[in-house]
């Protein structure tokens, strides 16, 4: 479950500085900003869920060790987007290219980097409306693929700049397309 809320400062905006300071704060807490500046609290998942995105993850994470093309990280990694939201996607992996824009320091806290490709991973409490609004602003702001993945539809629907979504189920093979090269996942083996 997504819970907006509100925050009693003069400007209802957090910078980056003090986001990352009111995460720090609340470590217990997944927290997100949308480009209108609305904090969000995401609650965490039941263990089945946290079971499934890691497993998920470990797949990319597999897949990156063998090609070494970029960085994988999981929800505790959060991206400043290019429209100023701040998310951390369930799976997410960052080429070298796009991480060679990014200062050392800037990693050190919520990058100012888009991630290429991105996986958000539906639980029991989620909105599915909610998460097919943050996978169109993905890739409004430059993800080049993303999953949404439905455990209980047993679907995925696909992601992709300039084109409509598609549905795949979970005994179709996903594939990384030109984003990553060689990766293919079924999602009926793994959950």
């Amino acid at each position: 479950m997504i819970m907006p809320i509100n925050l009693p400062v003069q400007d209802s905006r957090l910078s980056d500085d003090e986001l990352f300071a009111f995460c720090q704060m609340n470590p217990k807490l997944r927290i997100e900003r949308d480009a209108d500046g609305q904090i969000y609290i995401n609650m965490p998942t039941g263990i089945e869920g946290s079971f499934r995105n890691f497993d998920i993850g470990m797949e990319v994470g597999l897949w990156n060790r063998q090609t070494k093309l970029g960085r994988v990280s999981d929800s505790n990694g959060g991206y400043t987007l290019p429209d100023t939201s701040m998310r951390a996607p369930d799976v997410a992996w960052v080429s070298h290219e796009r991480l060679a824009t990014v200062s050392p320091d800037d990693l050190k806290k919520f990058a100012h980097v888009c991630p290429d490709f991105v996986i958000e991973l539906a639980s029991e409490s989620d909105d599915l409306v909610h998460l097919k609004k943050k996978m169109s602003q993905y890739i409004k702001n430059g993800v080049r693929l993303g999953w949404l993945i439905d455990p209980f539809g047993k679907q995925t629907l696909v992601y992709r700049p300039g084109q409509e979504t598609t549905t795949m189920l979970f005994v179709d093979t996903l594939t990384g397309e030109d984003v990553l090269p060689g990766f293919t996942l079924r999602l009926s083996d793994l959950l």
